[in-house]
Formats: structure tokens, C-alpha cells, sequence
């Protein structure tokens, strides 16, 4: 059993931590107006000020109106409003329609984080003991999903306005638009049999990466960067989007019914190329990772150059096998690959489709209480991707993170790696 935090030090780094996770979601509504935080421009994504809104109502639900006996919630009416989908919690406000929320306004969205936090911070300088610990670090671990999510978000309703605007106007200085990139090297490694998953003994992980169990590796290889634009052009220019002979049966009826010929933020301009950013319209850099793909999009591609998508046990066992030197490079758009020859862009770039359908690991167990509908019922329909992305904050990356979506989402940011048999 992990020790109470009871002494100054912890208390004063728990402390710390609290305050540096949530601040860091305000420095992301920093460049945006309230207006801009109001905006939801699909089902899938949720209003920047819901999310302010929501990763404060889970320290509120799960923590102090649990373990503060004195605690005065805020808004009573928040309880549905902000709750997305823990029904042992009760009714929520239904997902498409929470742009329409014109109240609470921000300010008051922002003084209900003001008011959680100064309550947690109270009850952090008393004794925690390791349940309360526990539910802290999930709500940390749970805001910077947000903080990405919020990204992603605000990437999506940008897109859609024809004035194409900026989240963020720096430019892309360091960014090479044409440089000369090697073809991929694939990297072989022989069957074994590995350990996947964590027993979260050490350090934070989510039920779903646990518990830790063996799975027979076949020999294969593995690509050593992601697909570049420039390479997914090639499909494209191919007749790719016009080929059912490399697309999954309900990936082709998807972009027949979408009549989807490119990836979401792609732009052809007179003949050029264009893809859409945090920094606006940007002329498309063929050398970087091509992102926002489905997996609909990234299993076509696979089949298009005769190769296919890892499977995640796959995936964690070339991360294992590689030194992790991937760095947040700074900018939210992904950058050409740092090496020709050996294997990066594991977290630092995009989130990578793999061929594993989002389920139970053997002995799985759920969060115990309410908590527990954080990951477990998702499990159908849904497909693992593994890595991170330019919008995952860096302390949040780790080599054991399951995280999923349906495959015809392509607004997060997920890009393609490749592998092979080994015959």
C-alpha cells in the first residue's frame, strides 16, 4: 500500500502539480475570445468553456462532495450540465447540443474553477491518504486529456469558418516546407513472447493499460517514422478515395456517403496544396506526418504500398525496444522525422492507428464506484491507437497508453505507421 502523504514536501509537490495541470488549461483559452470558446461545430466536439466547465465538475463529483463533509457544491444545476457520461452520476445535458449552453457564461465558468480549486488546495494541506491521492491523479490525468481534447476542439471549429483563422499566429519558422526525406526503413524484430500493460504499481495508468499479461509476438517489421503528406499524396493522385479494392466495406460506404476525397484538413487551392492549422492556412509541408486520418483512411493507405497497420502489442513492443528521445517540438502541427534510419516519432507527432480493436486486457477490472465508467464501457466498436500527439502534454505520455476512437474519426490528431509480416 503507497504511504499517506502526510509530510510538507509531498503535500507542497501535490500542491504544485494541482495548480500547474489546471493553469496549464487556461493558457490554452489565452489566444481565443469568449466567442470562441462558445463554438461547437459537430457532435464530436464540445465548446472550450464546457471543458473548463467539466474538468472542474470532476474534482467536484468525485472528490469534495465525496470526501469534504462540509462542502457547498457551487451550482446545483452543474451536477447535469457539465456530467458527460458517468450515468451513476444521473442525467446529462445531451452532447450535440452543448454549444447552445449560452449560460453559464465564461466568467462564471471560470469563477466555479476558482472556487473548486481553492477547495482543493484547502484539502490538500491537510493529511491525504491514498484514496484521495489516487482520485487527485485521475483528475489530473483526466484534465490533460481535456487539454488535448480542447485542442483538437478548437482546431475543428476553426476549420469550418471560410476565413480560416488562427488559434495561434507565430510562424512556422522552423518548419522545412520541401526538405528531401529518406524512404521509410523498416525495422525487423524476431517473435517473442512480451510482457504488455502495466500493474500501475510505480506510477499513473489508466484501468485499461492494466493488468500486465504475456502476448506471443510474431516476427515482423516495423516502419522507423510516420507517412509523410507527401507520401499520402501519392495515394491520392493514385485514385485512392476512387478504389474500393483498398478500402474496408464500411470504410468505403463511409467516404462514398461523406464523399470524402482527401484527409479532414486538406485543402487543394488552383492545383496547390493547403492544409489547415492551429496557425491558420498553411501551404502543405510534404515531408511532414500526414495527420487527421481515420483509421478507414490509414488501413487504405496500408493496403495502397502493400503493407499494414502494427497491432498495438506490436506498437509497445518496438517502444520498448527504442530509446525514447521524442521531445514536444513546440508546435501544434507535426514536424518532418529528426532521423532517416532509425525508428522515432512514437509520441511526438501524431497518434498511430494500429489493426487492434479497443478491448479488455485478461483480467481487466474497472475503476471500483462510479469512476469505473471512465474506460471499460467503451470497449466496442472502437479502435486502439498508440503513441501521443503534438497536443498531448508531455508528462502525460507514457509507453503503456491505450487510447481509442471509432474509425471513421479523424478530427484528433492521428496520423499512419506502418508494418510488415515476416515470412
Amino acid at each position: 500500500m503507497r504511504e499517506s502523504v502526510t509530510n510538507d514536501t509531498n503535500q507542497k509537490e501535490l500542491v504544485k502539480r494541482f495548480c500547474s495541470v489546471r493553469d496549464e488549461s487556461l493558457a490554452i483559452i489565452e489566444p481565443l475570445t469568449v466567442e470562441d470558446c462558445q463554438l461547437q461545430a459537430m457532435a464530436d466536439a464540445s465548446p472550450t468553456k464546457w471543458h473548463l466547465a467539466h474538468t472542474t465538475w470532476f474534482f467536484e463529483t468525485f472528490l469534495l462532495s465525496v470526501h469534504c463533509k462540509h462542502y457547498a457544491v457551487f451550482n446545483p444545476h452543474y451536477k447535469m450540465l457539465f456530467n458527460s457520461y458517468y450515468n451513476g452520476i444521473g442525467e446529462q445535458f445531451k452532447r450535440a447540443n452543448r454549444g447552445s449552453l449560452s449560460r453559464p457564461g465564461l466568467d462564471e465558468v471560470l469563477a466555479y474553477r476558482e472556487y473548486v480549486d481553492s477547495r482543493v488546495i484547502e484539502l490538500l494541506k491537510t493529511d491525504v491518504d491514498p484514496h484521495i491521492k489516487d482520485i487527485i491523479e485521475l483528475g489530473l490525468n483526466h484534465e490533460q486529456q481535456h487539454q488535448e481534447l480542447m485542442l483538437m476542439d478548437i482546431k475543428y471549429n476553426f476549420s469550418v469558418n471560410p476565413l480560416f483563422p488562427q488559434y495561434k499566429t507565430s510562424l512556422l519558422n522552423s518548419q522545412k516546407k520541401s526538405a528531401d526525406i529518406k524512404p521509410l526503413n523498416f525495422i525487423n524484430f524476431e517473435q517473442a513472447i512480451i510482457n504488455i500493460g502495466t500493474n500501475a504499481d510505480d506510477e499513473f495508468a489508466y484501468d485499461n493499460e492494466c493488468p500486465k499479461h504475456q502476448v506471443l509476438i510474431h516476427p515482423f517489421s516495423f516502419a522507423n517514422r510516420l507517412v509523410t503528406n507527401g507520401e499520402y499524396l501519392d495515394f491520392i493522385n493514385a485514385g485512392g478515395y476512387s478504389n474500393p479494392q483498398y478500402w474496408l466495406s464500411d470504410g468505403w460506404a463511409h467516404i462514398q456517403n461523406s464523399r470524402l476525397t482527401h484527409p479532414l484538413y486538406m485543402h487543394c487551392i488552383n492545383n496547390e496544396w493547403f492544409e489547415f492549422t492551429h496557425y491558420g492556412l498553411q501551404p502543405l509541408n510534404l515531408s511532414a506526418p500526414i495527420s487527421h486520418v481515420s483509421y478507414f483512411e490509414a488501413s487504405a493507405y496500408a493496403n495502397f504500398v502493400k503493407a499494414r497497420l502494427p497491432t498495438e502489442f506490436e506498437w509497445e513492443y518496438a517502444a520498448k525496444n527504442t530509446p525514447l528521445t521524442d521531445t514536444n517540438n513546440n508546435y501544434l502541427t507535426p514536424q518532418q522525422a529528426k532521423d532517416d534510419t532509425e525508428i522515432n516519432q512514437l509520441t511526438d507527432s501524431c497518434w498511430q492507428w494500429t489493426n487492434s480493436a479497443y478491448l479488455p486486457y485478461p483480467g481487466f477490472k474497472p475503476i471500483e464506484g462510479v469512476a469505473g465508467e471512465y474506460n471499460g464501457k467503451f470497449m466496442n466498436n472502437q479502435m486502439v491507437l498508440r503513441g501521443g500527439c503534438v497536443f498531448t502534454p508531455q508528462n502525460h505520455l507514457r509507453q503503456t497508453y491505450r487510447n481509442f476512437y471509432y474509425p471513421h474519426q479523424a478530427w484528433m490528431c492521428s496520423g499512419i505507421r506502418l508494418a510488415k509480416d515476416i515470412v
